[in-house]
Formats: C-alpha cells, sequence, structure tokens
C-alpha cells in the first residue's frame, strides 16, 4: 500500500478538527443550526492554513446522508461524506481555476448548475485560486452567483482577495483565515507524533512549527522529511541539523564589519562568501533572516520566544544584537530587501550588492526620525551624531558628527 503523507492523512475532517480558525468554525456552524446558509462563501487567507480543507467540511454538512437537512455534526461515514472527503463526489465538484480561467469552463459550470443533484441536497461548487479566473470569466459568473439555482452553492478559496472583483466580493460572504500561531501547531504536532508512535521533544515541536510560518500543511511536510530522517524520535539536534539557523559565521563578521563602519573589511567578507557559491539572491535572503533576529532579539529581549536559535549560539546572538539600536536594524533589512529585488532582474547584480554594502557600513550613522525629533524638541537643532553602540551596549566612540538637517518648525503666530 502506498504512502500517504502527513498532510493529507491528518486533513481536517469535520468542524472540531480545525486548528487556529475559532472564529470561522462559530460562524458556519451557527449559519447552519440556525438555517441560514448563504449561496456563496469566500474563504480568504494564505496558503495552508486550512481553506480547501474547510470549504469540503462545509460540503459534507450540507450533504450528510445520515441526517435529515443540514448538519453540524457531518457523520463523516456515509457515502457522500467519504466521497467529499476524497474530492470525488458527484454533487461536489472541486474546480482549479489556474487551470480553468476562460469564459468557456464558467459557461459549462452554468449550463450544468441548472440540473439538480444526483443524490445529494445541494449541488456545491468549489473553485480553489478563484483570483486567477479571467474578467470575462468572473463577468460569466456574476448573473449565477447572484440568483442561482436554490440547490448550488458556491464555495471560493483565494490568497489574493485584492484581485477578486468588488461585483463578486458584494455577492458572497468573506471569511478571512488567520495564519495558524506556532503554539498551536506544535500541539498539533505533537498530536501526530503521538498517533505515529513517535517520541518528539519540545523543542524541536517549536521548531517545526516556527519554520512552517503559520501554515499548518507546510509544518505537516516539514515534519514528513524529519521523520524520514529521523526515524522514532525526533529531537531539537536531528531539526537544527536538517534545517539549519538561519546565521552564518561569515555573515556574522558582516553585521560587526558594519557596526564598525569598515567598508573595505565588509567587501571582502562579501566577496569571501560569494567566492563560496552562495546566489545574491540566497545570500539576501540568509543576511536578512540573520538581522531580523538580531533585531527581534535586541527589541523583545534575550528571553523572546520570537528568534530561534540554538542554545549554544543564543548568547553570541544576543551579545551582537546590542550592536545597533532598533532603527538601524529595520533601515538595513528594508536597504537588502530593495537589494534582493533589484538583482533578480540586474545584470549588475554584484555592483548592486557592493553598493548596498558601502552604504549599510553607514548603518551606524543612522538615526530614526524620533531621535531626530528628539533633538530638535530639545532645542539643540541639530541631531546629537549617530553611532553604533559597543558590544557591551555602551556607546562606541562617536564619528566626526555631520551635520543634520533640521525641519524648520513655522509658529502659529506667524
Amino acid at each position: 500500500m502506498s504512502y500517504t503523507v502527513l498532510a493529507r492523512k491528518f486533513r481536517s475532517q469535520s468542524f472540531d478538527e480545525v486548528v487556529g480558525q475559532k472564529a470561522v468554525v462559530a460562524t458556519l456552524r451557527n449559519a447552519i443550526e440556525q438555517d441560514r446558509i448563504h449561496h456563496g462563501y469566500l474563504f480568504c487567507g494564505t496558503r495552508g492554513v486550512g481553506k480547501t480543507s474547510m470549504a469540503r467540511i462545509l460540503a459534507k454538512a450540507l450533504n450528510c446522508h445520515k441526517a435529515k437537512g443540514p448538519t453540524a455534526s457531518p457523520c463523516g461515514e456515509c457515502d457522500s461524506c467519504v466521497n467529499i472527503a476524497r474530492g470525488d463526489d458527484v454533487d461536489v465538484v472541486e474546480i482549479d481555476a489556474a487551470s480553468n480561467t476562460g469564459v468557456d469552463n464558467i459557461r459549462e459550470l452554468r449550463s450544468n448548475a441548472v440540473y439538480r443533484p444526483a443524490r445529494s441536497r445541494f449541488k456545491v461548487y468549489i473553485i480553489d485560486e478563484v483570483h486567477m479566473l479571467s474578467t470575462g470569466a468572473f463577468n460569466a459568473l456574476l448573473k449565477t452567483l447572484e440568483e442561482p439555482p436554490s440547490h448550488v452553492k458556491f464555495i471560493f478559496a483565494t490568497t489574493e482577495t485584492h484581485k477578486v472583483p468588488a461585483t463578486i466580493l458584494s455577492r458572497v460572504q468573506r471569511f478571512d483565515f488567520k495564519s495558524i500561531q506556532p503554539e498551536e501547531i506544535a500541539e498539533q504536532i505533537r498530536m501526530i507524533c503521538k498517533s505515529e508512535k513517535v517520541s518528539i521533544d519540545e523543542a524541536a515541536a517549536r521548531r517545526v512549527a516556527r519554520l512552517a510560518n503559520g501554515s499548518m500543511r507546510d509544518a505537516l511536510s516539514l515534519l514528513d522529511q524529519v521523520l524520514s530522517m529521523a526515524g522514532k524520535k525526533v529531537t531539537g539536534e536531528i531539526v537544527d541539523e536538517l534545517f539549519p539557523a538561519a546565521h552564518d559565521e561569515l555573515n556574522a563578521e558582516l553585521i560587526d564589519k558594519f557596526a564598525e563602519g569598515d567598508a573595505a573589511g565588509a567587501l571582502a567578507v562579501v566577496d569571501r562568501n560569494l567566492g563560496g557559491g552562495a546566489t545574491l539572491d540566497s545570500w539576501c535572503n540568509l543576511l536578512i533572516a540573520q538581522l531580523r533576529d538580531l533585531m527581534v532579539l535586541r527589541v523583545c529581549g534575550e528571553d523572546t520566544d520570537l528568534v530561534d536559535a540554538p542554545a549554544a549560539l543564543r548568547p553570541k546572538l544576543v551579545e551582537q544584537s546590542k550592536r545597533f539600536d532598533g532603527g538601524a536594524y529595520v533601515y538595513m533589512i528594508t536597504v537588502l530587501e530593495e537589494l534582493r529585488r533589484s538583482v533578480k532582474s540586474s545584470g549588475s547584480g554584484r555592483a548592486l550588492v557592493e553598493a548596498a554594502v558601502i552604504r549599510l557600513a553607514d548603518a551606524s550613522n543612522f538615526s530614526s526620525i524620533e531621535t531626530l525629533l528628539d533633538a530638535v524638541n530639545n532645542g539643540s537643532g541639530v541631531a546629537s551624531p549617530p553611532r553604533a553602540v559597543s558590544p557591551s551596549g555602551e556607546g562606541g566612540a562617536p564619528r566626526t558628527p555631520a551635520p543634520a538637517r533640521s525641519a524648520g518648525v513655522k509658529k502659529k503666530n506667524e
């Protein structure tokens, strides 16, 4: 028998099993129990948060054969529930809008919608990634969506709500699915590991949950990969080995060069880094991730749970995070994100990287607008010279100050 991946094996099959979407579940349950079922729903949210699973659960709730009518607790055992869970029920039609984008596809849907369901109460159309439909296809769908036959229900899912026309949004009930909290993902991971007779320690479960970035499907895919390596016992060390933390020794040295204002030294470090085979895009991503962790440690303190790092490395990161203030980290991440986008389409990517590195080596001269305003409000009119922070957290020797521009404030009586 072929192996079933965890993301499919442990897919939510009822409202009770849905993770991280309490508001959506409560609203749909109440709508069914109060017989206030709408003809059109739009499920919005990032990938892997349960939109399609919720659509199937709702379809089962509408068509469960063991109930006399729509029920908030479908049995999961009748032919309708089983076939919907597999995605091959004759009365529940799942359409991938990414590959069925044209007007002809929607016209075919409209012509079929007039026929009553073969054996269920409702004919349910689940259209995934609905934002991919063409303008003509949306227009062809409008009339049917506004006044559908009584036996037809539409459930749309999308990751890009802003691409769905307002004329469609006004005809459906919209539900926004939240990114799932790491704590909820970690709890689900522990439950799955227990079911699979796998031992997993707390650090490993939390690390996988953080790596998933709010997506339960991504979390289960990562867990599948971890189990392939670890077998029946998953530890934090195994997860760190398979998914190394975004902390690189060369990048740590580079950040120190930024703090020292050593542009020449920073360029030498970048040359060694890129000479090791790193692409410009991956280098930008790794450095951004490293700066992000330092920024969070600087702002939230060394005990924050928002940074995943091996225990042995954490003290070093805490110490390095003190080299800049929060505003400087924001500035550096912004510069690198602009650089990451530019190198993808430029024929002079290396030159852009080196120019950005020289710019970042001057980050110790960066001050947030709050610092400048404080200086103006104190009556000096000139901000005190910004400076990098020494490893001990104390202010280092300032460079030769450059006069800052002070915004003139016009008095009310002038």
